[in-house]
């Protein structure tokens, strides 16, 4: 009888106290940022690839409200084996490793490859990503599958998305970059004087983007 009453007992805390949170990462933004800010000369972009649970777990900690990370939602582009087999096998192997954990949501698409004539060879860029965010990111603050959302990027594009929930939904919404980027304020409250910063945004920096690195998939 006493393990159900403290089991009662616990969730009823969780649920008063403690915010159940949810973690959107556009993850090549943040991979490809945090390389261009923090990375050393020699490190190698894919050497830089940062592990998303470690990474969402860091934005936690550093939440002053009590908080329980119960969902990570990664949106990433997959390299198309055919145009590059390497990269394509490594961020299978990620991806793979990474949904072990159930809060994990991964959400990929493949690249879409188009000629560069200049250069001669083929350019690669995601297609689609920064929708599927949007979408994911709406659709669980009107179904209320979390207390709070933050979310990882500097992709302006996210910003008709961002602005939906935090006006319109009940749902309590911050926002996180890597110290040096540009973090996703709302533009007409930057514009007022003196200058508003909304939504509350965490800073990550060098510390932050290297105890992140995924080393053990490098």
């Amino acid at each position: 009888m006493l393990p159900t009453v403290l089991r009662d007992w616990w969730g009823f805390f969780i649920r008063l106290y403690v915010d159940k949170v949810g973690i959107f990462l556009d993850y090549e933004n943040i991979h490809r940022t945090g390389h261009e800010l923090f990375s050393q000369a020699n490190l190698k972009k894919y050497e830089s690839v940062v592990n998303p649970i470690t990474l969402a777990e860091t934005i936690i900690r550093k939440r002053k409200r009590p908080s329980i990370l119960t969902g990570v939602h990664v949106f990433r582009g997959r390299p198309v084996p055919a145009f590059e087999h390497k990269s394509a096998s490594a961020n299978d192997r990620q991806a793979s490793e990474w949904s072990k954990d159930s809060r994990v949501q991964l959400v990929r698409r493949d690249l879409k490859y188009e000629v560069d004539r200049k250069l001669g060879r083929f350019q690669a860029r995601e297609k689609g990503i920064d929708v599927a965010l949007a979408i994911a990111l709406v659709e669980s603050a009107i179904l209320g599958k979390f207390d709070s959302v933050i979310v990882f990027s500097s992709d302006t594009d996210l910003l008709p998305a961002i602005e939906l929930v935090y006006k319109r939904t009940k749902c309590h919404l911050e926002i996180a970059c890597w110290k040096g980027a540009r973090p996703l304020w709302f533009p007409e409250l930057l514009q007022k004087a003196p200058r508003i910063y909304s939504p509350y945004c965490h800073f990550l920096g060098a510390d932050d983007f290297n105890s992140c690195r995924d080393r053990p998939s490098n």
